[in-house]
């Protein structure tokens, strides 16, 4: 009996040594345990320590420290600094270990780059600041490459950067140099731009610099006119003022001279997507507004938006489809937008097929500019109605409305069906352009 249990003894100890090695025979490595990281009990890359002595990963104790715990995870004691030491003795003896079992597949890990601290970001918005009053745009521009460079090595750097307040130290830069000639500038200020572009959104000083005259006429000449990155950058912060300033700059930005001409010019010839969505964002905040609406929707329409508008929806994708859509159905406000509409055989079909078939938003949108244009008819043939019939409009409506959509949008809804009904009788009654059969009721 005490034979039996001493060999099973032996048995269970020779099966826990064989565990250690994989299916082909070979010994597995195990990782010391003080070089792995307490949270994630994974080998640790960019070891640091805090001020209980404990040493994490660099990046598992600042998420666990964003998470807004200020204790330590494995001691629970309160942390006197939040910010971490590296360890640069575990670091070598983890390298040196790398090393050592290469032959493993061990791979040495890289020495990580310290990260940028808040007195150096400090010190480095402090000489911008001074070159900038100097007007040296040459040395300004060396430290905004910096800025620019340390923001882009990491997300802890660019937190940073932004915690100290570069947003406005820039924006208040980009300010005073378009004061001046932008073409002795333009190297600074397209640097300043650019860099900027990385730190949206800003906060509201930030946008107030940005949103100054100069500034904007800046942003408007560079959108007019160089080469695509300038173009995109200039649209990106374009589209931070109107959604973060008030409606005052708004208006201002509509009113500036090639504003709107360049926008367009954005739409009809575009860049990239990134750009075409900030573009139709900016025009839709500048028409929607109280003011200037009229005299902006006028230009538009001019220009020859409503078409273009028309043709970008035939085929695009969800979140330029719903801006598009927002633009036009701001336009049909004007009665030009409404009969430059009317007279498009892209009209009907384009805006009865995005039912249902984008998102709620361009769904409402759709049925506000159809509303729009069925409400405003003024030929007595009924050729809007009977258009919106051909292409299913009756059908597609219908169903919305046992689908179930927000109120105001029902309302249109039901207005809009008491109207196509009175001209039904006046085509042959067809099957919609949609299948239906896929579409399940939200409830």
């Amino acid at each position: 009996m005490m034979i039996s249990i001493w060999r099973r003894r032996r048995a269970a100890k020779r099966a826990g040594k064989e565990q250690q090695r994989n299916e082909s025979g070979e010994m597995e490595l195990t990782i010391p345990s003080d070089f792995r990281c307490p949270i994630s009990l994974d080998l640790m890359k960019d070891p640091v320590t805090l001020s209980t002595g404990i040493t994490y990963d660099r990046e598992n104790i600042e998420k666990w420290i964003e998470a807004g715990n200020f204790t330590c995870p494995l001691t629970n004691q309160v942390l006197r600094s939040l910010e971490p030491i590296p360890n640069h003795m575990i670091r070598m003896r983890i390298q040196g270990w790398c090393v050592e079992n290469r032959s493993y597949g061990i791979e040495r890990i890289p020495t990580p780059r310290v990260p940028v601290s808040s007195m150096e970001v400090l010190e480095i918005l402090s000489k911008i600041n001074v070159t900038c009053k100097k007007q040296d745009g040459e040395a300004c521009r060396d430290f905004v490459v910096k800025v620019k460079s340390l923001a882009k090595e990491s997300e802890r750097n660019k937190r940073c950067i932004e915690t100290n307040g570069a947003g406005s130290v820039l924006s208040e830069a980009f300010e005073a140099f378009s004061r001046a000639s932008f073409d002795e500038n333009v190297a600074v200020l397209e640097e300043i731009l650019s860099t900027l572009t990385i730190m949206f959104p800003l906060d509201g000083e930030a946008n107030g610099f940005l949103g100054s005259v100069s500034a904007m006429h800046c942003l408007i000449w560079f959108l007019s006119s160089g080469d695509l990155s300038r173009r995109r950058n200039a649209v990106l912060a374009l589209r931070e003022l109107v959604l973060s300033s008030d409606q005052t700059k708004v208006n201002g930005l509509s009113e500036m001279e090639g504003a709107i001409e360049a926008l367009f010019k954005l739409i009809k010839d575009p860049i990239c997507p990134t750009a075409t969505n900030a573009s139709l964002t900016v025009i839709y905040r500048m028409i929607t507004s109280s003011s200037t609406n009229e005299k902006q929707v006028a230009k538009l329409v001019n220009l020859g938006l409503v078409s273009l508008l028309l043709e970008t929806l035939v085929d695009t994708e969800s979140s330029m489809c719903e801006k598009a859509l927002g633009v036009l159905d701001g336009i049909c406000n004007s009665e030009e937008g409404r009969e430059m509409a009317c007279n498009n055989a892209l009209s009907m079909p384009v805006l009865v097929k995005k039912i249902l078939r984008v998102s709620n938003l361009a769904t409402e949108f759709s049925v506000s500019i159809l509303w729009k244009l069925c409400k405003n008819e003024k030929g007595e043939d009924g050729g809007v109605f009977v258009e919106a019939l051909q292409v299913g409009a009756f059908q597609k409506l219908l169903l919305l409305l046992q689908l179930g959509c927000v109120d105001n949008t029902k309302e249109k809804v039901s207005e809009l069906l008491k109207l196509l009904n009175l001209h039904r009788n006046k085509i042959e009654c067809v099957d919609p352009m949609d299948n239906f059969k896929d579409l399940k009721r939200p409830f």
